[in-house]
C-alpha cells in the first residue's frame, strides 16, 4: 500500500489569511484575542507578584488569585468561600482577561489600517480598561480600595499597562496580514 503524504509550508503557517473581502477571518480574530488575553493575564499577575507583593507588601502572594473574588463579591463572600475564593478569583481574572483580549483583537485592525503602533493603542486601552473595570467593581461591591486615591489610580494604570501591552503585541503578531 503506497500513500502520498505531504505538507506544504503554507499548511504550517497558522497566521490568518485575508478573506476575499479583505477582512481577517473571525476565528483568527477570536484566537488572537484569547491568546493575547491569556498572555496579558499571566503578565499582570507577574507584575502584581513583583510590585504589589514583593516591593510594596500590599498583600501576600497567595492573595493575588483571590483578589478578584473580593473585588467583585466583597471581602465577606471572599472569606466565606475559603479555598474556593482562589478558584473563583482565578476564573474571574482569566474570563475578563480573555474578554478584553477579544475586544482588543476586534478593534486592532481599525488602528492597524491607520498606521498606529500596537503599544501606543495599548497604553490608552489600559486606561480605558481600568476605568471600565473599576466603575463596574464600584457598582457591584462597596468593598474596594478608594479609587479616587492617586496612588490607587497610578498603581491601577501601571498594572493594566502590564496587561495591555503584552496583549496588544501578541494580537498584533497573531493577526499579521499574510497575502498569498
Amino acid at each position: 500500500m503506497v500513500g502520498k503524504f505531504g505538507i506544504s509550508e503554507g499548511d504550517l503557517d497558522r497566521r490568518p489569511r485575508l478573506a476575499e473581502s479583505g477582512a481577517l477571518e473571525r476565528g483568527a480574530m477570536l484566537r488572537a484575542g484569547v491568546i493575547g488575553g491569556l498572555v496579558g493575564a499571566v503578565v499582570i499577575w507577574i507584575y502584581e507578584a513583583l510590585v504589589w507583593v514583593g516591593a510594596q507588601h500590599l498583600m501576600p502572594l497567595a492573595g493575588i488569585p483571590r483578589n478578584a473574588t473580593g473585588l467583585v463579591f466583597g471581602k465577606d463572600v471572599q472569606a466565606s468561600l475559603g479555598i474556593w475564593a482562589y478558584i473563583v478569583g482565578t476564573g474571574i481574572h482569566f474570563f475578563f482577561a480573555i474578554a478584553w483580549g477579544v475586544l482588543f483583537a476586534a478593534i486592532w485592525p481599525y488602528f492597524r489600517r491607520r498606521g498606529y503602533e500596537a503599544t501606543l493603542v495599548a497604553l490608552f486601552y489600559a486606561v480605558f480598561a481600568w476605568i471600565v473595570m473599576h466603575a463596574a467593581i464600584m457598582i457591584a461591591s462597596d468593598n474596594h480600595p478608594d479609587y479616587f486615591d492617586p496612588a490607587v489610580i497610578i498603581g491601577g494604570f501601571m498594572s493594566h499597562i502590564f496587561f495591555t501591552v503584552p496583549l496588544a503585541l501578541t494580537v498584533k503578531q497573531l493577526m499579521e496580514e499574510r497575502r498569498y
